[in-house]
């Protein structure tokens, strides 16, 4: 065996990932890159192919190292050929170690090391920094030189990227120094995950996510020291700030044993990344396996627990697309389903390929917009064939990527989360 480009790679552990997949193919139907690009390499089959030869210091050559990095980061990471591995290869831990090895083998330039100090450093983890942008481009959708920008068509590629899904933007006014009493009798405590972003950006579906709990007669509470879940620091290689947010998230959580989450990215990074990046720390390592036992997505949560049942009207044609990380990593796939199904008036249809992702996937539709865009599109025509008014979904990327779909494909629908339909239900008794 040559010596490898990526020592990380060369670990015991990670040969014993690869040796689970039995290359049957199976993963390739399921793949959404390999659907747009067609090829091997761009399929969980070819990457883990590539991943082995980097593990045993094949192709050491600069041509070969350029494709690797370029095909794994084509990767979404929605972890739908996971689901659909007969032989439970783990690609989620392959992909995320893979490109870990990556980021930490590699320089790169100025503007990037900029973008990424501001991005991940100093607006994610600081919440009042993201509200002050919040209500910067508010100002900008309320003057009416949104319109004109995307009219113009005058921004720069990655600039564009982000304006494209830029939702209409709601400013959080709720009070999380103090606890959100249960309506009626109280039923127990919960601790609230408000993310960052959603919070941000997104208010309105936090507000109704304590809404519902208040009316299922629980007393929400908003710890304090909670932060940004350090999902996108992880899968960009920014490991070590990772840890820190991770760090503040296990305690400022660790005295609550139910923790309620409404993102499913934001949640399958709770329950499955920090046990990931604690691996060699058994004391935090420890903490982790405590907090994801504690997690819950709304959804998850609620289906047993509905002690009031949304009984308004939602007169509506529906289809809910799922979160790819609410489904394939957190295996949440019919409690959302449920939940609806409960809500007087609303017909619920089914998308052909409910599994497929949006093309958001954290920054992806950031860093890849092109793909991103390509992706979208197969899932939009999909929506569309369901003849659905009101789109529903479960994570904050998913809702803006598919409001920024919505308005691109002309369609007559309304992109709404789980938490704001039962909501409107409540709200129309």
């Amino acid at each position: 065996m040559l010596e490898p480009v990526y020592p990380e790679l060369a670990d015991v552990k990670f040969h014993k990932l690869l040796d689970q997949c039995i290359h049957c193919g199976l993963c390739l139907e399921a793949c959404p890159t390999y659907a747009v690009f067609g090829t091997e390499m761009d399929a969980p089959r070819g990457r883990i192919a590539q991943m082995r030869a980097a593990a045993e210091g094949q192709g050491r050559s600069e041509e070969f190292n350029s494709a690797f990095v370029e095909h794994i980061n084509l990767c979404l990471s929605c972890l739908a050929c996971q689901t659909a591995c007969p032989s439970g290869v783990k690609y989620g831990e392959l992909v995320t170690t893979t490109r870990l090895a990556i980021e930490g083998n590699r320089r790169p330039g100025t503007v990037e090391r900029f973008v990424r100090w501001l991005g991940f450093k100093q607006m994610l983890p600081h919440l009042g920094r993201l509200k002050t942008a919040a209500w910067l481009l508010r100002f900008y959708e309320a003057i009416g030189l949104q319109k004109l920008v995307r009219r113009w068509d005058i921004l720069p590629q990655p600039l564009k990227a982000m304006e494209a899904i830029l939702p209409p933007v709601t400013i959080g006014r709720r009070d999380y120094t103090t606890p959100a009493p249960a309506f009626g009798e109280r039923r127990g405590v919960v601790a609230f995950f408000t993310g960052c972003v959603q919070e941000a950006f997104l208010a309105q579906v936090n507000d109704a996510t304590v809404r519902i709990l208040q009316r299922n007669g629980y007393e929400v509470h908003f710890p304090v020291g909670q932060t940004c879940c350090g999902a996108a620091q992880i899968h960009n290689g920014e490991v070590e700030q990772a840890r820190e947010l991770a760090e503040k998230n296990l305690a400022a959580f660790e005295a609550y044993d139910i923790v309620i989450n409404n993102a499913g990215g934001c949640g399958a990074t709770l329950k499955n990344e920090y046990e990931f990046i604690f691996k060699d720390d058994p004391y935090n390592l420890e903490r982790a396996r405590k907090l994801s036992a504690h997690v819950h997505d709304i959804s998850e949560f609620l289906v047993e627990r509905l002690q009031v049942p949304p009984e308004g009207q939602v007169p509506a044609r529906a289809t809910y697309a799922d979160s790819c990380h609410l489904r394939n990593a957190q295996r949440v796939i019919q409690p959302p389903r449920e939940l609806l199904r409960r809500i007087p008036g609303l017909e619920l249809v089914e998308m052909a390929q409910p599994e497929r992702c949006c093309g958001s996937a954290g920054v992806y539709n950031l860093v890849h917009p092109e793909t991103a865009g390509q992706i979208l599109a197969v899932k939009m025509a999909d929506i569309a064939s369901t003849g659905a008014e009101l789109i529903i979904c479960s994570n904050t990327g998913c809702q803006m990527q598919l409001m920024a779909g919505v308005r691109q494909a002309g369609l007559n629908a309304r992109v709404m989360h789980l938490a704001e339909v039962l909501d409107l239900s409540y709200n129309a008794e």
